[in-house]
């Protein structure tokens, strides 16, 4: 097995300066990769991730924007891809606020739609129009359980992750066969931050316990360097919690 399976390939990462993307950069870093790292506001903890990076024999650099914000959005492949064709993409910002459906204001509305789904599409997009005809190029939407098994809490964000796994379906047919376009469907990974994690979250997980930060990184290497032929398929790290 190749210990170094994503060697000078360059990925951009969004959201990776804080908790997941944070792990899923320095994950990619260590399998080879170059990494782009998109954050909005944790610039210190940026820095902090791409001289992990660096310090890793790796090249890394920083980009700054508001996902929210559309000419922001467009600039950001742009940007990633100046230098060098971005050979993959993972779409992994996100925002996850505690509302009912009776809490959500329109401007949650679509912020959350902003963010969590047309992002992820526009990026795509812009992807998908740099990548050289003679490689073949990879997205990976991370997702949540709830996106397969909707649900009244956090009602915005599990309707918007709805969207983004039909979103990887269709993408997977409308890229093919130049990109390989495939979800990760993450369930109880770290405490939320919004709220006290519940102490009977594992009572709905075969697993029986909480996921760890390296079954997520796993996930997402085999995905960005295993088989090409392995395309619009959600695979679920969430220890069998979307069964219950």
């Amino acid at each position: 097995m190749n210990d170094l399976p994503l060697l000078d390939r360059t990925i951009l990462i969004t959201g990776a300066a804080r908790r997941i993307g944070r792990a899923l950069a320095r994950a990619c870093a260590q399998a080879g990769a170059n990494i782009a790292l998109h954050y909005l506001s944790s610039e210190q903890e940026a820095l902090e991730v791409r001289d992990e990076i660096v310090d890793m024999g790796r090249q890394a650099w920083l980009i700054r924007a508001d996902l929210g914000n559309r000419s922001e959005v467009e600039h950001l492949i742009e940007q990633a891809a100046k230098n060098r064709p971005v050979h993959a993409l993972v779409n992994n910002a996100a925002i996850f606020q505690s509302l009912t459906m009776q809490q959500t204001t329109e401007a949650d509305w679509e912020r959350n739609m902003a963010i969590n789904l047309k992002a992820p599409f526009l990026l795509s997009q812009a992807f998908a129009a740099q990548v050289p005809k003679d490689q073949h190029g990879r997205i990976v939407n991370m997702l949540d359980w709830r996106a397969l098994r909707p649900g009244a809490d956090h009602f915005p964000y599990t309707v918007s992750k709805a969207g983004l796994a039909g979103l990887t379906y269709a993408m997977a047919a409308a890229l093919a066969p130049a990109i390989s376009v495939n979800g990760l469907a993450l369930g109880a990974i770290l405490p939320p931050t919004d709220k006290p994690a519940n102490a009977d979250i594992l009572k709905n997980i075969p697993a029986g316990r909480w996921g760890e930060l390296s079954d997520v990184e796993s996930a997402l290497v085999f995905l960005l360097s295993g088989p090409e032929y392995i395309t619009g398929q959600i695979i679920h790290v969430d220890g069998g919690r979307h069964l219950i």
